[in-house]
């Protein structure tokens, strides 16, 4: 048995997310931890939003880093299991960092708040956009977006989530078209995404260079579990390389189907979604195969993961 794990980032959030973490006080702990980090009460927005002030990107980020830690931290009290390997998707990969030892929840919180502010602020919103792409390949989505681009409305994909699933960002107008064409190409779907900027595209080069200056501030360490960057899908040792790692991240594609399946190459047997909801689950089981993928979502899904993995060992 060989685990890893892994951390949602945005789009996993929603009011009540961590009301069934009540046998775990330390998720709680962590919230009032991050809280004082900011001076707001993400608590009381991940209990009651409203939806509107949970959806924007300058608020998610942080939530989904305090619920992510929380739900980590309530698993370390509990089991004496530890992962081989981390990731997190996107936003997720600074959990990921905060779980691996390389960077303090206290670094983080302020980190990420100013990450998001970097990366709304690069594009005004209504400019841009994002679009979800089932169906079709990685290769024809990437033509699709060459295609389809030109200096005045470009669209790349941006997040390869799973085979079928890939997530392309631009100009609105881009996106809009490619959205059509991939209609025509044969793609089950085209949904436009409920985001407020193209994130991980080049139309973010100038978050990326705003989050290098941030970063060189923020203490890191070597982590202490091998952890698997979105950017390039290597492990990254030293301080300057992790920056360096996070800083691109804003910029270029989520390679999380890449991510998985080397998780399956170095011998991965069980996946465990670290956080609120159920998207990676989904995701690990299209991107890999004979992989165990837990989620836990609440305390009962904490026990019934490790009785599981009990029961493998």
């Amino acid at each position: 048995m060989k685990i890893a794990f892994v951390f949602p980032g945005q789009g996993s959030q929603s009011i009540g997310m961590m009301g069934g973490f009540g046998a775990h006080p330390v998720v709680r702990q962590t919230f009032e931890e991050a809280s004082s980090v900011l001076g707001e009460d993400l608590w009381a927005l991940a209990e009651r939003g409203p939806e509107e002030a949970l959806a924007l990107t300058t608020n998610t980020q942080p939530l989904m880093l305090a619920a992510d830690v929380a739900v980590w931290r309530a698993w370390c009290e509990t089991s004496a299991l530890r992962p081989t390997l981390v990731a997190g998707h996107s936003l997720g990969e600074y959990a990921a960092l905060v779980a691996a030892g390389a960077l303090t929840l206290a670094d983080a919180v302020p980190l990420v708040r100013f990450r998001a502010q970097a990366m709304q602020e690069a594009v005004p919103e209504g400019v841009g956009a994002m679009a979800a792409i089932l169906g079709l390949d990685d290769a024809q989505v990437t033509a699709l977006c060459a295609a389809q681009s030109a200096p005045d409305g470009m669209v790349e994909a941006v997040n390869f989530n799973s085979p079928g699933q890939v997530v392309v960002a631009g100009h609105k107008g881009a996106v809009e078209q490619l959205m059509a064409a991939a209609k025509e190409a044969g793609a089950k779907r085209a949904v436009l995404l409920p985001v407020s900027a193209p994130f991980h595209s080049s139309l973010l080069a100038t978050a990326a260079t705003r989050l290098a200056e941030r970063l060189r501030e923020v203490p890191f360490r070597a982590p202490d579990i091998a952890l698997i960057h979105n950017v390039d899908v290597r492990e990254h040792d030293t301080p300057d390389a992790i920056r360096q790692a996070l800083a691109m991240q804003a910029a270029r594609p989520v390679r999380w189907t890449q991510t998985l399946q080397e998780m399956q190459a170095r011998g991965v047997t069980h996946i465990i979604e670290c956080g609120p909801g159920k998207v990676l689950a989904a995701l690990t089981k299209r991107a890999t195969e004979g992989i165990t993928s837990l989620t836990l979502t609440d305390s009962e899904a904490i026990g019934k993961a490790q009785e599981a993995l009990a029961g493998a060992a």
